[in-house]
């Protein structure tokens, strides 16, 4: 009897780890690499699909400034050096959707680089509710050579925000950026700051409507500025334009309206003399 009800027990359990393996299938989201569409070859195009219907889509350039240590010629001293690289397009995605948080993991290099970005919606004043980035982390691995040359120490390092809000969009929109837009992580590597660029950015994590199809665009404040900045001369220069030429014909009428009339003498006799 003992034997039978332990095994029972131990056939409850595994019945409920092939439960739980199966659900975890069915909840698993696909992440899928559309990179090839873009013309531009710095640019990435990313998603993350639940259900057959994408769920999360990013499409951005992104490049990394990462610091590292190594050894000065006297072989005490360490000294800092820059490894700088970009985001390549075959990198592999996983992600996760949820209502109110979403994320997505970008890997390359058999996951010797992941950069991972967070996000979550929450309501602002008189009740408007919008999606932002509320964390991006970057691990990177010292021991590859190709980009942390003679590194000291050579090791796995994560580099994460702190208290972060960026890219703070209304609900139901895409954020959309063409300058560039710059985070600081803090490294596990001795509080170094590694710097993440992003641009030609347009981002969705929540409310797509049409499967690999971005909603409403809503532009970032500095690609308004930098269009306004473009347009005002143009529409100065209109303006001027117009007053000049109001200017002008007031200036014509005011000479019309001051300028005496000759007047004919009455007696027909003058003519002769005209």
């Amino acid at each position: 009897m003992g034997a039978a009800r332990i095994s029972t027990a131990e056939s409850g359990r595994l019945l409920l780890r092939v439960l739980c393996g199966v659900l975890s299938v069915a909840l698993a989201h696909e992440g899928e690499n559309l990179s090839g569409l873009s013309n531009n070859p710095d640019k990435s195009i990313f998603a993350v699909r639940e259900n057959s219907t994408t769920c999360l889509m990013v499409e951005f350039a992104v490049k990394f400034l990462v610091p590292y240590d190594v050894l000065a010629l006297n072989g005490i001293d360490l000294i800092t050096e820059q490894a700088s690289f970009t985001l390549p397009r075959s990198a592999e995605i996983e992600g996760k959707c949820g209502s109110a948080d979403s994320e997505i993991h970008i890997s390359w290099k058999n996951k010797e680089f992941t950069l991972r970005i967070y996000f979550s919606k929450e309501f602002r004043d008189k009740g408007l509710e919008v999606w932002k980035i509320n964390k991006v982390q970057f691990v990177y691995d010292t021991s590859e050579t190709a980009h942390f040359i003679n590194a000291y120490n050579p090791g796995k390092h994560t580099a994460s925000s702190h208290r972060l809000s960026a890219l703070v969009t209304p609900a139901g929109r895409s954020y959309v950026c063409a300058a560039q837009q710059t985070l600081t992580l803090i490294s596990s590597d001795h509080q170094k700051g590694v710097t993440v660029s992003m641009y030609d950015v347009q981002i969705q994590p929540f409310d797509i409507t049409s499967d690999f199809v971005f909603s409403e665009p809503y532009k970032c404040i500095t690609d308004q500025r930098e269009r306004l900045e473009e347009t005002l001369p143009i529409v100065l220069g209109v303006i001027l334009g117009l007053i000049i030429v109001i200017t002008l014909a007031i200036y014509h009428f005011h000479l019309k309206l001051s300028t005496p009339v000759p007047q004919l003498p009455r007696d027909r006799s003058l003519y002769k003399n005209m």
